[in-house]
């Protein structure tokens, strides 16, 4: 969050982590794409949306070539995924035509052109140290009209055994209950005799046909699936990974679409002092800002209210508790935030992680909030190298601040409400980048993933902040800019669907309960204001999947989508609640 207005946070970077490319033809190198020059005369092997088709002409070799029509809504995506090894490097080309065309990786490298004859497109990428499959895509662009592919080729060793089947289609979730998850998925190319469906490395069961229900599961827990298929020749790569939790979760006491917004409780900086008597009853959750560390290695977290001589009007201690009290009796949550742009966290030290659990619980008991915020900003968490793998963190900082967070959640029970307020670059740019995977990468992209995924059981609400943020590539594996709908839709589908990290093992998604849009009351509050009919498109997209734009929800909509967080209820005070007025009748009418 900001306390005053700030230019752009950070700007888009580039990286790329590549070794030699194994090039085609060369020694051990081979084609390991099914059916890569559509010669069968259909799309068999490949994984396309409605319309996808093959040719006769114009073809670039053989007999017969992919041909798409992108539309309005869709942009005519093929994919394919493959059996590969870990940490080796791999080829990729495709002959292509149309206005534009794009070849890609997912979770890694993509090129793209725009050609009215074949063109050559290329490149190379190399997996993770424990991946065995890559899924190699097509598309073009929404409206763009036909495009065409052939002669596509992803060249290295195989990861799979001659003969098995292809990796079955991306499976996708179905009914749930407290106590189970169901999901199917679609057959793959080759003669199947059963299906694997394994959570992480374990076997949790075989089926024959293509759809299975996971029973006996905890009420409220996450868990990610994957699926391979098998015959007498072995066992095919495993299928992209699919998410969901179980219901039975904790109610908190929200409404189902919830208002939230930081109140500058500790400082002024012109955009004036509200008591907290005087904020209106439209917000769900208040954030008092900020909870900050004496130094940014201490752990110890001191809140310190405004003092008169800087905001003017401010209350008493005991009325600024009696106004919290109010507020719960209406049920409104109240949480203190820690962190902020100049609050630096960094728990290094054991020490440093029990005198946070400490101070932040002083600061709960004495004011009797309902629950934490962590907004850590700037160089708060950091990845050491080689820390490449989010579901098993070694970093200090980032251990330590979880074990703070899992001691708390203990302590308050399961009413504790917890939120989470991460800039874009600390969550959603980890699809490209991780920072602990390379030195030449900044070692704070993705930083927070790690923290959510374990605390994911946990965690009430995680609200991103859509704004001052560059350019992030989303789902689509095209980049999105702030201030419009399509970028509050592309970073919000990220956190439903769940993305493959930089390359590596996917985060799983969350629910829709847990997941709420971060946007500035105002021009003044923050770079990424987005007007309020921009961000209600927004919403009805996620919710009702409608109105999208022509972007494709991979997670699907979110009926139970949280709300919208706001920096701040004073900027939307200084403006005249220009932000409250608009939105919060809207989230009553979402379904």
């Amino acid at each position: 969050m900001r306390r005053s207005r700030l230019s752009v946070f950070l700007a888009a970077f580039v990286v790329a982590l590549a070794g030699p490319a194994v090039a085609p033809g060369s020694a051990g190198a081979a084609n390991l794409l099914a059916n890569p020059g559509f010669d069968s005369g259909s799309t068999a092997g490949w994984e396309c949306t409605a319309g996808a088709t093959t040719v006769a002409s114009p073809v670039h070799g053989g007999g017969g070539a992919l041909a798409v029509t992108a539309s309005a809504s869709d942009t005519g995506q093929c994919s394919q995924t493959v059996a590969v090894r870990p940490s080796t490097t791999y080829a990729v080309e495709a002959w292509v035509r149309g206005n534009p065309v794009y070849l890609g990786v997912t979770g890694g490298p993509s090129t793209w052109t725009g050609a009215g004859d074949y063109t050559r497109l290329a490149l190379s990428f190399t997996t993770g140290a424990s991946q065995t499959s890559a899924q190699l895509y097509l598309h073009g662009w929404y409206g763009g009209g036909t495009y065409y592919a052939d002669d596509v080729s992803l060249d290295g060793p195989g990861g799979g055994t001659p003969g098995a089947p292809a990796a079955p289609g991306a499976p996708k979730l179905g009914a749930v209950t407290s106590t189970s998850l169901g999901f199917a998925w679609t057959a793959p190319a080759g003669t199947v005799t059963g299906y694997r469906v394994y959570e992480g490395t374990a076997l949790r069961t075989t089926v024959t046909g293509t759809s299975a229900t996971l029973t006996g599961l905890s009420p409220c827990t996450s868990h990610s699936y994957t699926v391979t298929a098998y015959n007498t020749a072995g066992e095919s790569p495993r299928s992209a990974t699919v998410s969901g939790s179980t219901g039975g979760c904790t109610n908190v006491g929200l409404p189902k679409h919830s208002l939230i917004g930081y109140l500058h409780a500790s400082f002024a900086n012109g955009s004036g002092y509200v008591r907290m008597a005087d904020v209106p009853a439209a917000w769900d959750i208040i954030d008092l800002a900020f909870g900050e560390p004496t130094t940014p290695t201490s752990g110890d977290i001191r809140f310190n209210r405004c003092p008169a001589t800087e905001c003017a009007g401010v209350e008493s201690d005991a009325d600024f508790i009696a106004a919290i009290r109010a507020k719960q009796a209406q049920g409104k949550k109240v949480l203190i935030s820690i962190g902020g742009e100049k609050g630096q966290v960094q728990l290094t030290t054991t020490a440093a992680r029990d005198a946070f659990v400490s101070s932040v619980s002083a600061i709960i008991d004495k004011y009797g909030l309902d629950g934490l915020d962590v907004d850590f900003e700037g160089h708060s968490l950091s990845l050491n190298p080689g820390d490449a793998d989010f579901r098993n963190p070694t970093t200090p900082v980032v251990v330590n601040l979880i074990s703070a967070l899992k001691t708390l959640k203990a302590r308050y029970g399961s009413g504790f409400v917890l939120t989470m307020a991460p800039e874009t670059f600390f969550v959603q740019v980890g699809y490209q980048f991780y920072g602990g995977k390379s030195t030449t990468a900044d070692p704070r992209t993705g930083a927070y993933l790690p923290v959510i995924d374990a605390l994911r059981d946990s965690l009430t609400v995680l609200h991103v902040q859509d704004y001052n943020s560059g350019p992030v590539m989303g789902l689509d594996n095209q980049y999105h800019t702030m201030g419009g709908a399509d970028f509050h839709i592309a970073m919000t589908d990220m956190l439903k669907a769940g993305f493959t990290v930089a390359g590596g093992t996917f985060f799983p998604g969350l629910r829709d309960d847990q997941i709420a849009v971060g946007v500035p009351a105002t021009g003044s509050a923050g770079n990424g204001y987005t007007s309020p009919a921009d961000v209600q498109t927004a919403l009805t997209c996620l919710t009702k999947g409608t109105g999208c734009g022509g972007y494709t929800l991979r997670g699907g909509p979110q009926p139970g989508l949280r709300g919208l967080m706001t920096w701040s209820i004073n900027w939307d005070h200084f403006s005249g609640w220009a932000f409250q007025n608009a939105h919060a009748p809207f989230l009553d009418t979402l379904p």
